[in-house]
C-alpha cells in the first residue's frame, strides 16, 4: 500500500512540476502583459493545487489533506479573479497587445 500511495504521490509531484515549469516559460517567452498573465494564472494554479494534493496525500493526515483541499480551494477561486482584474486594469492604462492579437473586444468604438 505503501508503494501505490508514493507512485500516486510521484505522478502528482511531476504533474504539478510540469505545469509550474509551463507558467513560467509562459511568462517568459509570451508576448504581451495579457498572455503572461494568462499563462500564469492557468497553469500556475493548476500546479500548485496537484503540488499542494500531493503534499496533502504524502502527509497520510486528515487535518493535513483538509489543510490542502482548502488551500486548492482558495487558488480556484482567487487567481483567476485576480488575474482578470489586473489584466482590466492594464487594459484601462493602455497596456498595447501583441501584434499577433486578432482582435481588442474591449476596444471602445
Amino acid at each position: 500500500m505503501d508503494y501505490v500511495v508514493a507512485i500516486i504521490v510521484a505522478v502528482l509531484m511531476l504533474a504539478g512540476a510540469f505545469f509550474t515549469m509551463a507558467a513560467a516559460i509562459g511568462v517568459l517567452r509570451l508576448p504581451d502583459v495579457y498572455c503572461r498573465m494568462h499563462a500564469a494564472s492557468k497553469a500556475g494554479t493548476v500546479g500548485a493545487s496537484l503540488l499542494l494534493l500531493a503534499a496533502g496525500v504524502h502527509s497520510g493526515d486528515l487535518s493535513i489533506f483538509t489543510r490542502a483541499v482548502a488551500g486548492i480551494a482558495f487558488l480556484l477561486l482567487t487567481a483567476p479573479v485576480a488575474a482578470h482584474l489586473l489584466a482590466r486594469a492594464a487594459h484601462a492604462t493602455g497596456h498595447a497587445l501583441s501584434v499577433f492579437s486578432v482582435r481588442d473586444d474591449m476596444r471602445k468604438r
